[in-house]
């Protein structure tokens, strides 16, 4: 079973290696002479600037919620999640509204200024650098916002003591410390600028994902989307060998017996005054803003008339997809998960690490593999929901094994042993002791990779049934065509399906019992 997994997970990702390097090879200096330096520019600037720009938001606001008290505090703490809940592409086509040519942000500019001066145009590296910094600082922000709640407060104490300024302590005692939640976050940012599609086709933005999407719907050349496939893979797994060997070489231990966490200190009026507006900046820009336009056209387009009556059915494929995929990616997970964990062999810990090719995994790259499997080999399940689960599956079911993973770590196996000692089988004792106690994580687990799922693209793009749309589907399809207005319905759906995922996702109390 747990073979047989792993070799689902990994199987798109050699057939798409197969598929390039089997082909007409005179490919690759044609795409290196027009493409390729173009993508790896692109791709590799958008990464590292977002990467940059969500370090500084995320860690300064993460400081500021657990190092000051002030009043509105425990608002900004579980409100900077919220931006999580809204899709790339759903943020890209709200912002490409409001910063276009003759659009509110310019109109508003040439009223304060008296002057026909024009903004700097959404579409391009800049948008794309803006829209996702938005929507992906909550991933640092959370993860650095745990570590210094954790942070010994006197490792900073003792630089001060020996003359050290607050700024001078912070850049060279209290971030040093933190690196390796630093780095996992960052890692996680760059890999999802890297894989997404929705955001950067939207605001025109030539990066590896999108270029893969046009290679196959536009010309039909499934070879040179292979090849930047594998291209884009490879880049992905630099970063996660990089994440991999930064974490077993980065060691901090606490090697007195007494911690000491910092406790808020009491703010000024003014100081509060100045955070709070600096907040609602950010905040309104990444959630607020974006939701109340999603309000507004949505009950525009419900007085008018315009709603889809076919919204109903959208919805229904939506739930529905991501439900059977999150149930199927649960079941196939869980051997590999029980298996490394109890059964720590060098074969199953392979399984599990095969598994976790699917982590960098592209959804675009993801979709072509089994496209060209089903075409070539079993056409006639091509264009059937089976196939896009099966993408689903692919591509989330390693975020689900990490929480699965977890919880199964904070189980004493002495009680499963227990229980086998007086007869019980394996599949008993899991089903009557194990799972009882790590529901609540594999509870996470299934709803991250519902939340996953609900916001896919680009396998749904490519491999849905004729006919057979999403809400995610009709936000890109109507935003494409500037129907801002038709696209807002299903983008504020699916925000209102994800907050409640995203509040559950990040209570701390989502662990094994």
């Amino acid at each position: 079973m747990a073979l047989g997994t792993a070799a689902i997970l990994t199987f798109p990702l050699l057939y798409v290696t197969y598929s390039a390097l089997t082909g007409d090879l005179s490919l690759i200096p044609r795409l290196w002479a027009t493409r390729l330096p173009e993508l790896l520019t692109n791709t590799i600037s958008l990464a590292l600037g977002v990467s940059i720009t969500t370090l500084t938001l995320g860690v300064s606001t993460a400081w500021v919620i657990t190092r000051y008290q002030f009043w509105g505090r425990a608002f900004w703490d579980w409100s900077f999640v919220l931006p999580l809940a809204i899709p790339s592409f759903v943020l890209a086509y709200i912002y490409s509204y409001l910063l276009d040519t003759a659009g509110p942000v310019e109109q508003a500019w040439q009223w304060l200024t008296h002057s026909d001066a024009r903004i700097p145009s959404p579409y391009g590296f800049m948008g794309a650098l803006v829209v996702m910094t938005l929507n992906t600082f909550p991933y640092v922000y959370l993860l650095a916002r745990a570590a210094f709640q954790n942070f010994n407060l006197s490792f900073e104490e003792a630089a001060q003591a020996t003359g050290a300024t607050r700024w001078e302590t912070f850049f060279r005692v209290s971030l040093p410390l933190i690196r390796p939640a630093l780095v996992a976050s960052m890692f996680l940012v760059i890999l999802y600028v890297v894989s997404d599609f929705g955001a950067v086709s939207l605001l025109r933005f030539q990066t590896f994902t999108y270029a893969i999407y046009q290679q196959i719907t536009g010309r039909f050349d499934y070879q040179s989307a292979s090849l930047l496939s594998l291209l884009l893979v490879a880049f992905a797994l630099i970063f996660l060998f990089a994440e991999r060997w930064f974490r077993t070489q980065s060691r901090f231990y606490q090697t007195s017996g007494r911690v000491r966490t910092a406790t808020p200190k009491p703010c000024s009026w003014t100081k509060a005054i100045g955070i709070n507006l600096a907040f609602l900046f950010i905040f309104s820009a990444a959630f607020g803003l974006p939701v109340l336009l999603l309000i507004q056209w949505t009950f525009a387009a419900w007085t008018s008339g315009e709603l889809e009556s076919s919204l109903g059915r959208y919805i229904w494929n939506s739930l529905f997809l991501s439900a059977i995929a999150a149930t199927a990616a649960l079941a196939l997970g869980t051997p590999l998960a029980y298996l490394a964990s109890r059964i720590p062999t060098r074969f199953h810990l392979a399984c599990l690490q095969g598994a976790y090719i699917g982590y960098v995994l592209p959804g675009p790259v993801a979709a072509l593999a089994l496209l060209m499997v089903f075409t070539n080999t079993l056409p006639f399940l091509y264009g059937t929901i089976l196939v896009l689960i099966l993408a689903y599956v692919v591509h989330y079911l390693p975020a689900g094994l990490q929480a699965m993973e977890s919880a199964l770590q904070q189980v004493n196996p002495n009680l499963e042993d227990a229980a086998r000692n007086l007869g019980a089988k394996r599949i008993r004792t899991f089903t009557q002791i194990t799972f009882p106690l790590v529901r609540k994580g594999f509870s996470a687990a299934w709803l991250l990779m519902f939340l996953l799922c609900m916001k896919e693209l680009p396998a749904t793009l490519l491999l849905r049934p004729i006919g057979f749309d999403t809400l995610a589907v009709r936000i890109w399809l109507e935003a494409s065509e500037e129907l801002y207005q038709l696209a807002a319905p299903p983008a504020l759906l699916i925000v209102l399906f994800t907050i409640p995922a995203v509040f559950l996702l990040s209570k701390k109390n989502w662990q094994a019992d």
